[in-house]
Order: C-alpha cells, then sequence, then structure tokens
C-alpha cells in the first residue's frame, strides 16, 4: 500500500468521515474501489448500459 494525500473540501471530508465513523466504513477503501470502478469505465468505454449495470452490481459487494 501507498500513503497518497489528497486535497478536499473541508466540509465535504468532515462530513463523510462522519459517514464512514458512524457506519464503520473504511475511507481508503471507499475512495480505492471508486478509482478502481473509474479505471473500469476507462478501460471499457464501448461496454453496453446492460454489461455496465451488471457490472456494478457485481462491484456492490466491495463498496462499504
Amino acid at each position: 500500500m501507498a500513503l497518497k494525500t489528497f486535497n478536499l473540501d473541508n466540509e465535504i471530508y468532515k462530513e463523510f468521515s462522519k459517514h464512514c465513523k458512524e457506519n464503520g466504513i473504511s475511507m481508503s477503501k471507499k475512495v480505492e474501489n471508486f478509482i478502481k470502478q473509474e479505471l473500469e469505465k476507462i478501460k471499457a468505454p464501448n461496454q453496453s448500459p446492460p454489461e455496465q449495470q451488471d457490472h456494478e452490481e457485481r462491484m456492490k459487494k466491495y463498496v462499504g
């Protein structure tokens, strides 16, 4: 794992941090999964909507 720094709006960070703490969610894993999903979209731009929906459904298990 690599430690990375991101610049975020303070209010957005605080609200999301609170949500994650209250729900036992790892902020790092959420960000990682978001980036992974974005990369998959970039790599498969011609994927049809039903296939994309199936993919998103499969990815839900990784989103905490």
